[in-house]
């Protein structure tokens, strides 16, 4: 069965009103029985049909807006998650170049330190070895005269200037 828009039986019933003879002094139109039930019949079987159509349409239409909205939810959920991580990272970054700054900063005070100390030792170990080589120093040269005083020659006392050689002192 063909299935007739409702438009176009509404146009029928109004021409078929239109066609009808007017009944004198009453505003009355008498019609076509037949043509009139047989146009009600296709509307009964139209309309029902319509209706279905129209009824489809909406839940069609509502299923397409609940997967429209789901979607938009989905997609600004992962928005916010992509925010989060990126938020998330960036804190993360921000902490550990923190950090990496401390530590830096406490490895330069702690070379720095140990290079204090170790000038410190030196200056130390050096400052004993000279004043230990000094007193060696001053024995070797004690050990000098002493061997030349008692090997001295009878000479004038220029040539026992020329045998010992100056000190030189570091």
């Amino acid at each position: 069965m063909v299935v007739i828009d409702i438009l176009h039986l509404v146009d029928r019933l109004e021409e078929l009103v239109m066609e009808g003879r007017g009944i004198p002094f009453s505003g009355r139109v008498v019609l076509d029985e037949e043509r009139f039930l047989d146009i009600v019949d296709q509307m009964r079987v139209t309309i029902p049909e319509e209706i279905k159509k129209a009824k489809r349409v909406q839940q069609e239409r509502e299923r397409i807006i609940a997967q429209a909205n789901e979607e938009a939810g989905r997609i600004v959920r992962l928005a916010q998650e992509e925010a989060e991580k990126l938020v998330s990272g960036h804190e993360t970054v921000k902490v550990a170049d923190d950090r990496a700054s401390v530590i830096l900063e406490r490895a330069q005070n702690q070379a720095e330190q140990i290079r204090r100390d170790a000038d410190a030792y030196v200056m130390e170990v050096l400052g004993q070895l000279e004043y230990e080589l000094d007193g060696l120093l001053t024995t070797v040269r004690n050990g000098l005269r002493r061997v030349q005083q008692s090997h001295r020659p009878v000479t004038s006392p220029h040539v026992e200037a020329a045998a010992v050689p100056p000190a030189s002192k570091s």
